[in-house]
């Protein structure tokens, strides 16, 4: 939803609102809502970059019982803005690892914003996360869409003045640049432009001595020529700080991908692995071999509390009554398979998977069936609305 709203909002050629632009935020996030059936709606700092606009989306969030998922980098300031506008609704913090050192932060402002509504998050078993490869560049770049974004990438004055914020440490916006040890750290994922298969893959480094320039100037042209389409995994989390993430009991766990599939045209892009293997490595990872979660808990952070912060009041545990949608797996075998060089692999061990109580991989295998349903959220006025 985050990408949603931001695509939306630059491709209308629309300047970035005031923070009091009470319009914008109910016209954009209601339209989201009531539209796109979602129930968790976010919206990112480098939209925006003004706490009190993005609060006044949640705004609408709230009214609609829906859950505010914020990142940990808007957090900070936007947990602080909440209370002091008196506005205490469930926050959801995504992406709680990002960048190296924020979830030490995060657990620490759990005692003081449970309270105002903060005291659920979620993460994924990776020191990478994924993005547009656009989005490492200042927000005011992107003001009027990729159109303009492009434009400026060619221009050589502006070009510089976009080296120079990037190159240049700041709390004003989410610079990635500064998150990170070095280009090595950007892998591309997926690429528009069939020309730029050949990169995919790759790490930003690696693209810049294949080009012959520095990384900043590769990363430009990597944009101009997949119209700013690109998709990159960036290494800006530590290990240490996605296990203390993984041991608080109101973390539950995420993958945060779209569908993928090793066959056919999804399988002609490079993921992240964590499309393919986020549960599983956890199972193996951080149960089986290093005992850092109990089977039960990792199990809950899965499915219960997901369920629970999603309003699915007819899901997430096994019960009579509840729609059946169950995994059956050896915790001795289970091992995720996919990796940031060969991500399109299948994870292992997972021997039956039944949706709605139908079977979808019976003994190993897929069958074919199709049971699944669109869950609408409390605000879906309904199709011919």
């Amino acid at each position: 939803m985050r990408g949603t709203l931001k695509d939306l909002v630059r491709k209308l050629n629309a300047a970035y609102p005031a923070p009091a632009d009470k319009d914008w935020a109910y016209s954009y996030c209601g339209c989201a809502i009531a539209n796109d059936q979602v129930d968790v709606v976010a919206v990112p700092g480098d939209l925006t970059n003004r706490t009190g606009a993005r609060s006044e989306c949640y705004a609408v969030v709230w009214r609609y019982n829906r859950l505010g998922a914020y990142t940990m980098l808007d957090a900070i300031a936007d947990i602080a803005y909440a209370t002091k506008t008196g506005q205490n609704s469930p926050l959801n913090i995504s992406q709680l690892g990002r960048p190296t050192g924020n979830i030490p932060i995060g657990v620490g402002l759990n005692k003081f914003g449970a309270m105002g509504g903060f005291d659920r998050a979620n993460v994924y078993p990776y020191t990478a996360g994924q993005n547009n490869l656009s989005s490492i560049v200042p927000p005011w770049a992107h003001d009027g869409g990729n159109v303009k974004l492009l434009e400026r990438l060619q221009d050589r004055t502006m070009r510089a003045r976009i080296r120079k914020d990037m190159l240049t440490p700041t709390t004003s916006w989410d610079n990635e640049w500064q998150e990170i040890g070095g280009p090595h750290d950007v892998l591309i994922t997926a690429v528009n432009n069939p020309s730029l298969l050949p990169i995919q893959g790759k790490r930003l480094d690696e693209i810049a001595a294949m080009w012959h320039e520095d990384a900043i100037n590769a990363l430009f042209d990597i944009l101009v020529k997949d119209s700013a389409q690109t998709s990159v995994a960036v290494f800006g989390m530590s290990e240490p700080d996605v296990r203390l993430a993984l041991t608080q009991p109101w973390v539950s766990v995420d993958n945060d991908a779209s569908g993928t599939s090793p066959e056919g045209i999804l399988g002609q892009e490079h993921p992240h692995p964590r499309a393919y293997a986020t549960f599983p490595r956890i199972l193996r990872k951080y149960v089986h071999d290093e005992h850092l979660l109990t089977l039960p808990d990792a199990i809950r952070k899965f499915t219960a509390l997901a369920a629970q912060r999603e309003h699915l009041v007819d899901r997430g545990v096994i019960k009579r009554g509840m729609w059946a949608d169950l995994v059956v797996f050896d915790p001795d075998s289970v091992r995720d398979v996919a990796t940031y060089e060969k991500p399109n692999q299948l994870s292992v061990g997972m021997r039956w998977v039944l949706v709605n109580g139908v079977p979808v991989i019976a003994d190993g295998r897929m069958t074919g069936a199709k049971p699944g349903r669109i869950l609408y959220g409390p605000g879906y006025r309904g199709s011919g609305d």
